[in-house]
């Protein structure tokens, strides 16, 4: 979850958005589509997980604590 509140996105429409803070739109189309291979598609996986569940708040305090 550190890593994952400390991790930006790489490419695309949303470079540079903590990937946390991607659209629910964004992760859903991903998961639709297919997560990217590698610590990426994990991280967005996760990420999709934790939003449908409710957690995100989880990472956004990791991220609170770290300021």
């Amino acid at each position: 979850l550190i890593d994952l509140a400390n991790t930006k996105m790489p490419y695309g429409k949303f470079k540079g958005r903590d990937l946390i803070d991607l659209p629910e739109h964004y992760i859903v189309w991903y998961h639709a589509k297919g997560f990217p291979k590698g610590k990426l598609g994990m991280m967005l996986g996760l990420v999709y997980e934790l939003k449908l569940n409710g957690l995100e708040h989880l990472v956004r305090v990791i991220k609170r604590r770290e300021e």
